[in-house]
Order: C-alpha cells, then structure tokens, then sequence
C-alpha cells in the first residue's frame, strides 16, 4: 500500500501539507500562533478556518510530510493523502482507522458546520458558514464504522469514523453549492506520481543551480509551490500567499521577492506576482495594504521597493514583456510613484512621509518610537530608486523621461540635505523638522540605492550593517542597544526583505565583501531553521509563522546568485 515519499520531508507543525493551487491545507496551526493535537484540514477561504478535524482512531501515531505525500504511522499501520487537483484530498488507510470530525462544535444561525447525508449519492457533507463552502465526503471503498451529529443542530459531535479492522479510501472536496458525484476514475499511486512530476517540474524551473552548496533549496520551492492559491475573491490571479498559516494575505512587498525568486523559472506566475497589488490601485495610486480571499485592506500602504523589485524581475526573466504588458505597468508605476509625490507631501516638503511604521512594513521598528509620521531616508531611496526605473522604461517606450530624472535628484538631494548629518541617516518629523537618529537596521535602508549613493557614503553604510551582524544576520536592532527584543518583531529579529536589500545595495555599492558575508549567514540560518517569518539574531530560532514564502524566496534569491558566483567566478 505505501507510496515511495518523493521530495524532502519536513516537519508538519512548520509547514502545512498543501498544493499549488489549492485554498485548504492540511495542519495543526488552527490559529495565529495556535496548534491543534490533531491535523485539520484548514481552508483560507474567507480568512484561516479549520474546518475538519483529521484524527487517527489509535493514539501515538507519527506524521511524516512530504511535497507530494502526507502520513501517519503507527508501526506498520498506514493512513496517506494526495491532493486530487486542487479543491480535493484522498486519504486511504490499513489497519488505522479516521475520525474526520467537524473543528466546531456548536452550530448557530451565523457560526459552525453542519452535517448531512446527501440522498443524491449518498456522501456526507459538512457545511461551514466561516469558508462559505462545502466539504463532501465519499467513501471510495472499505465503509464507514460510525456517523454521528447528522442533521443536528445546536452543540453536538458531528462526525464520520473509518473503522481500522479493513482497508478504506475517501475523497473529501471543498466546492460551493454543488457538483456531480465524484468519480475517483484515478488511482491513488497514479495521483502521488502526478503529484511528484508537477512537484519536481517546478523545483527544476525555479532552482535549476540547486546542489550540495544549496540543501535548502529544494523545501524552499515546495514553501512557495504549497502556498500558491488559483484565482478567487479578491485574488484576481494566481497568488503566492505570505504563508497558508495565519499569514495568509498578499502583502504590497512581500509579493516582490516572489517575483524575483520565481522570474527566471516560472516568469508568468512571477509576473503574476508583481501585477496582483496593482489589480487593486485606487483612484490616487495607492497599493493597497494587502489583498486576501474576502478582504483588501487600505488603512496602510507599503514602501515603495516596486521599481527596484521591477529592474530584478525583468533581468530574470527569460523573455521581455511585450509592449502593452510595459506600457500598463509603466501607468501602475507611476501612479504608485504619483501617489507619495502628491499624497504623501506636506506643503512646502520636498521629502514624501510614512504615517505609521506599517507604512514602511517595518511596524514597530525603534525608528517609530518618539513621532509615527516620519520622513525616512529609505523612504526616499526607495522612490529615488523608483523615479529611476520609471525614467528608464519612459525612454524605452518613447515617452518623455526627463521629469522623472529630475524628480528622482530633487529628492535624492533632500534626502542628503534634510537626513544626512555628516555620519547617519536620521529621520525627521515634517510637521517640526525634529529631526532624531536611531539604531534601527532602517536608517541604513538607503544602501538599496547601491552605485547611486557617493562611495563615502555606501562605505559608512557598510560599517553601519556590519554592527548589525550576528552569527545569524542582519538584526534589525543591534542585540546591545537597549531598545532590542529577542522575539520583537521589527525590534532585533533577523528578517529576509531587509537582507535582500541590504546584501543587493552593497554589492551595487562595490562593497562585496560584507555582501557575501551577509549572504552566506543567511543561507546558513534558513539551512538551520526553516522558512519563519522572522527569526531570532542570537539564537538563530525560527520566530512567528514558520512557513514564510518571502523569506524562502530570498533564499533562493540568494542560493541562486551564489551558485552563480561560485560557477563563474564572478
């Protein structure tokens, strides 16, 4: 019975069994920062919601996961499953009974899951008002041992039971309001095989330099292959969620580096990527501040890495977008860009402004701590960088360039006259000019500019991040400032998109030694600790949600650009 596990096994309560694709996955994180005893099927449809609750009838026994293949073992007794397409699961078992149980127990006019028996085929179904969908289960063969809680309403145990005495397959499919009976025409082994195929294309595509230097590489394809959703809701194209833990949003940043990372190997779903916030610009410009299933959130927005993240993407990808995919994303771009120049300007300013930290996505970074409403010099080296990459396509489109030139020296001379003291980067309020420098890893952020920044400069800046470096990383708050937190958040934590922008602007800058130094203990620590959000400077311990797809993306951002070095000596 047992299928040959194919890809790297990893740990369930890290990183959710799951399909390109699908909106549900299997896993025992039922909340942020909560895990279940048991495995649950969890949709993210309408927000994270377990909705069934997948428990072995024996107690004691081990999961083991797989890209392709999810298990528990209890000696030599079995249950298995593989994704079906994307909206359906087939678990199978011998000499190890289930209990597919609904996660809730009380069922209200507005809350809970009901069960019934469909007299049309005679499956079972829960239905959940908190995914708006159904869940049909079909026994394939064996039969099932006990059903309780059918049709009942109010607080009950509503469940079916595989018995353990024989051998028995079911299919459980997540759709709306109804479809034909399921057919189960494909064989269990033949859906690993599919599933492995699909799975080792795509690892192939995106990390094609994977090998020994790189042993991470692989698990980091399958974050981002796991955690892409198809198009729904609000989701108007193929997406790489944040995570399919409690993450499970569409961040206006976060999406560059999948961009980047996927460009060479997958470059429609990279471009996917680039596009999906923009689907969502407002009438001003603005991105939104992120983008779920059943929600799109403006009370924030992001910074603007957009023009940057544009330059990486298209030097990756193996074909240029034709001329009407740049002429839409030349108009994105400059609203976004038209937006902090027109929005985000004070009277009399030259420097556009955040009005929080989230702004900046660096939420409670200590550069917040005595005003929220700040001009920040990676503010401005961001749109520097952005006003630049515009110039560059006007011309390649024929249009004119030169007010975007002019724009982009206007504020790079702002950010010198108004930020620079002569040895930092400070930040500074435009309602007062109070201006105040600080040791967050943020006030060196104008090291993205790279070759654009005075080599004095770049070369202050190294020796800024170099304070900054752990055994681990970059943390975002030196470990002896009085300021830092082990698991702060923005607050001492290392973090990938800093990483990538700091790592890339001093190579641009010429100073490759700290560069690569950065980027081989960064390697390091993913090869360590997973894919998390974030992770802890000193320890190197993975912190928040553990299955992040942009810091798996910056790995192999970064893996990719080593092997490359490595190969040509560059």
């Amino acid at each position: 019975m047992t299928v040959a596990p194919s890809g790297p096994e990893f740990p369930i309560q890290e990183i959710p069994f799951s399909y390109r694709g699908s909106w549900f996955d299997i896993s025992p994180v039922v909340a942020e920062q909560t895990y279940a005893d048991d495995l649950h099927l969890v949709s993210h449809q309408t927000g994270l919601h377990p909705v069934l609750r997948l428990a072995p009838t024996v107690a004691g026994s081990t999961v083991v996961a797989t890209p392709t293949l999810l298990s528990w073992r209890n000696g030599v007794d079995r249950i298995e499953a593989v994704y079906d397409g994307t909206d359906t699961l087939r678990i199978r078992g011998r000499r190890l009974g289930l209990r597919v149980a609904a996660a809730a127990s009380t069922l209200t006019p507005f809350s809970g899951t009901y069960l019934y028996l469909d007299p049309v085929d005679g499956s079972h179904v829960f239905t959940s008002y908190e995914t708006g969908r159904r869940y049909r289960i079909t026994v394939l063969s064996g039969a099932l041992r006990r059903s309780d809680g059918v049709e009942a309403l109010g607080t009950a145990d509503r469940f079916l039971e595989l018995a353990a005495d024989r051998s028995w397959e079911i299919a459980i499919e997540e759709y709306a309001t109804a479809r034909r009976p399921y057919a189960g025409s494909v064989t269990f082994e033949q859906l690993c095989r599919d599933r492995s195929a699909e799975f080792a294309a795509f690892v192939d595509a995106v990390a094609p330099w994977r090998g020994p230097n790189t042993p991470a590489a692989e698990l980091a394809a399958y974050v981002l292959w796991s955690a892409t959703v198809a198009p729904a809701g609000f989701v108007t194209r193929p997406a790489v969620l944040m995570s399919k833990h409690w993450m499970d949003k569409v961040w206006s940043w976060d999406h560059c580096f999948n961009a980047i990372a996927l460009a060479a190997g997958e470059p429609e779903l990279a471009w996917h990527q680039f596009q999906l916030p923009f689907d969502h610009q407002d009438e001003l410009g603005a991105l939104p501040d992120s983008v779920a299933h059943s929600e799109v959130l403006h009370n924030y927005v992001k910074p603007p890495i957009h023009g940057w993240a544009l330059r990486h993407v298209r030097r990756r990808l193996p074909q240029p977008p034709d001329r009407a995919a740049l002429a839409e994303t030349y108009d994105r771009l400059a609203r976004w860009t038209g937006f902090w120049l027109d929005a985000r300007r004070a009277p009399g300013q030259e420097l556009p402004h955040y009005q929080h930290g989230n702004d900046s996505g660096w939420d409670n970074a200590t550069t917040f701590d005595d005003d929220r409403v700040l001009q920040t010099a990676d503010l401005a080296a961001f749109l520097v960088s952005q006003l630049r990459c515009l110039a560059d396509l006007a011309t390649e489109l024929g249009e004119p360039a030169d007010r975007w030139s002019r724009e982009a020296d206007r504020i790079r001379g702002a950010m010198f006259r108004d930020l620079w003291d002569g040895e930092r980067f400070t930040a500074r309020s435009p309602r007062t000019g109070r201006r105040r420098a600080g040791r967050s890893l943020l006030d060196l952020m104008p090291v993205a500019l790279g070759a654009d920044l005075p080599a004095p400069v770049a070369a202050v800046l190294a020796r800024g991040a170099e304070t900054h470096l752990t055994t681990h990383g970059l943390a975002t708050e030196p470990p002896d400032s009085v300021h830092y937190v082990a698991d702060g958040y923005w607050r001492g934590p290392i973090w990938a998109p800093s990483t990538v922008l700091v790592e890339d602007g001093l190579r641009r800058a010429g100073q490759t030694r700290i560069a690569d130094d950065i980027s081989r203990r960064f390697l390091a620590l993913c090869e360590k600790s997973g894919f998390a959000e974030n992770f802890d400077a000193e320890t190197g311990a993975g912190l928040r949600d553990r299955a992040y797809t942009w810091t798996a993306s910056s790995y192999l951002i970064l893996a990719a650009a080593q092997e490359q070095r490595r190969t040509t000596g560059g």
